[in-house]
């Protein structure tokens, strides 16, 4: 998580529950069939459990960044 804060360079925050597409599919049936009245009330269920901060610099993100593009450049048509 640090990681993707860092190269991103925006805050992550890590929900307490891992399972969100579950808890995802769940609210919007609860959503769905009136258990929860409206989107604000299934927002003030979240929870979380820890919050990374980038700590990368500009610099250095902007290489790894490059550094990334390429590859995946390399790795393109690969099969063909």
């Amino acid at each position: 998580m640090q990681f993707q804060a860092d190269i991103l360079g925006v805050p992550v925050v890590r929900p307490q529950v891992t399972e969100t597409t579950a808890l995802g599919a769940a609210y919007l049936a609860g959503l769905a069939t009136g258990f929860w009245a409206n989107p604000q009330e299934v927002q003030a269920k979240r929870q979380s459990d820890a919050r990374f901060e980038p700590k990368m610099c500009a610099a250095e993100r902007a290489e790894r960044r490059s550094r990334w593009n390429r590859a995946v450049g390399r790795a393109k048509g690969w099969n063909e």
